[in-house]
């Protein structure tokens, strides 16, 4: 039984999707790439769809501050122009006897700049607060895409690497098999054995041909699986260069794992900013209820002609407060509570979460490791089993019935033992995905430290 890849499990169907994409970059080449596990995670960093969308989130968060910003900062234009007018008295009610109803035309110029500031908006003052912990949880959240992205990529290569030495272990069993059949059949046409023999033997290896011919397209497909996650041009060849060897983690403490995990979860602190941006918020709201002060001012050159001008200013302040708004207020500030609530909720969702995520690794990492040991006793076992199961039908005590159960029962412990150590590797990257940092993290667990 196969371990499947644990990280997809782990995330919502649409941010499978997301993480499994990414923006292919280069050519391919003809020469096979040579990829470490540190090159794939460094190419799955650069090109996976995740991480692009979390640089494109954050932007969005820059912009929306920098838009707070605006609101408060100074806005001062300037301007030409150049007048002409005709104006009929008459229609302001100007019609004496003797007088023009009639006016101009005429024209002026004026050159002018016009200054615009907010002197008090507490309003917009915490509203830029608020899009600030907004960028900061943004930042945050790139990070959180980027461990998710060193996830998928490291249990991409770890498939590659289990399904490696399945094909290799099921080589093995044909090479066997195929040295059974021979001998079958040679001693069938010696007539010290009968033909069920062979036949027996015959079965046996188109058998172990088979499995080895689906383990090769799982390769192939595992293969497939990595290229589109860290984006390499499509066609690309390459082979694996890192192995990942047993290597058990020792004194692994809940609490301490967890402490740290609170510590370094990029996702949980990004929960922890959206609160205070959606608290921020929440008092941005209550403001509305503050009087706004604001100053406009102008001043330009205004005449009939360049020459004929001279300096005119104006200079205004105000203040602006509600008098009747209806509910308004009332509503924006009950819908910032609903979000204020909404953020708590999720936060502690998160924080259990993290707590499940944490032991249900170091289950797994603990349960794996018992079952290396049990299946590394089990193939020797097995082993000893198929030499004696050999030597006895070289004897001509018993058929090959008993050879053909004993490389079955090897073929099943060297199965059993690459799953097991691929498990065991899976739940080191579940480990360093629920810790924090996962990229640091996973060198750590990955040398067995």
């Amino acid at each position: 039984m196969r371990p499947n890849l644990v990280f997809w499990v782990a995330l919502p169907l649409a941010a499978q999707n997301l993480f499994q994409g990414s923006v292919s970059s280069g050519e391919a080449t003809a020469t096979p790439l040579t990829l470490s596990l540190d090159d794939a995670i460094a190419r799955g960093l650069k090109n996976n769809l995740g991480v692009l969308a979390g640089e494109n989130q954050g932007r969005s968060a820059r912009l929306e501050r920098s838009r707070a910003l605006n609101a408060l900062l100074p806005l001062v234009v300037g301007g030409i122009s150049e007048t002409s007018k005709q104006i009929n008295l008459a229609t302001y009610g100007f019609k004496f006897s003797g007088f023009p109803t009639v006016a101009g035309p005429f024209g002026y110029a004026d050159a002018r700049a016009t200054l615009t500031s907010t002197l008090f908006d507490w309003q917009a003052r915490q509203n830029l607060r608020a899009t600030s912990q907004a960028v900061r949880a943004s930042e945050l959240s790139f990070q959180d895409a980027r461990d998710l992205v060193v996830q998928a990529v490291a249990a991409a290569y770890l498939e590659i690497i289990a399904s490696g030495a399945r094909v290799d272990a099921t080589r093995v069993q044909v090479a066997t098999a195929q040295a059974l059949y021979e001998r079958a059949r040679d001693q069938h046409q010696a007539g010290v054995s009968p033909a069920i023999d062979e036949l027996r033997a015959q079965v046996e290896l188109r058998t172990r041909q088979q499995l080895l011919l689906a383990e090769q397209n799982q390769l192939a497909k595992s293969k497939l699986t990595l290229a589109r996650v860290i984006g390499l041009p499509s066609g690309q060849a390459f082979e694996i260069s890192s192995a990942a060897p047993f290597a058990p983690l020792e004194g692994l403490a809940p609490d301490e794992i967890l402490r740290r995990a609170y510590d370094s979860r990029a996702d949980y602190r990004s929960a922890k900013a959206q609160l205070q941006a959606a608290e921020t918020a929440r008092r941005a709201s209550l403001a509305q209820r503050y009087p706004v002060a604001s100053i406009s001012a102008d001043y330009g050159d205004l005449g009939k002609t360049p020459l004929q001008s001279h300096g005119t200013f104006e200079v205004t302040a105000s203040v602006k407060f509600g008098i009747f708004v209806a509910g308004r207020y009332r509503n924006d500030l009950e819908q910032a509570d609903i979000t204020v609530k909404q953020r708590k909720e999720e936060l502690a969702d998160l924080q259990g979460r993290i707590d499940f995520e944490v032991r249900a690794a170091l289950l797994d990492l603990t349960s794996a490791a018992d079952q290396v040991a049990v299946a590394r006793g089990n193939l020797d076992l097995a082993g000893q089993t198929l030499t004696q199961a050999r030597d006895r039908f070289a004897a001509g005590v018993t058929d090959n019935i008993e050879v053909i159960q004993a490389q079955e029962s090897v073929a099943n412990a060297e199965q059993n033992l690459i799953s097991s150590v691929h498990a065991h590797n899976l739940a080191k990257v579940s480990l360093a995905r629920a810790v924090g940092l996962t990229e640091t993290s996973l060198k750590q667990f990955m040398g067995g430290n």
